[in-house]
């Protein structure tokens, strides 16, 4: 059974779904977050408690690295 969460897309900032879906189980995780969002398509699955990431897309997302010159 999934549990429903509303929480803040860290991509676009509108509401996203989180669902712990504790029926679901990887490989060497005990249950698996899913967190997505329908305005920007963003997708973040991950495998607890070890926090890996299963599946993860974010569109339009913007490096945050910066080159100066030299």
């Amino acid at each position: 059974m999934a549990t429903i969460q509303w929480v803040r897309c860290s991509n676009c900032g509108d509401f996203a779904e989180r669902q712990l879906l504790s029926d679901r189980q990887a490989d060497g995780c005990d249950y698996i977050v899913q967190t997505a969002c329908a305005a920007c398509d963003y997708l973040m699955i991950m495998g607890f408690p070890a926090g890996r990431v299963l599946e993860a897309y974010a569109p339009g997302q913007l490096s945050s690295m910066s080159l100066s010159p030299t």
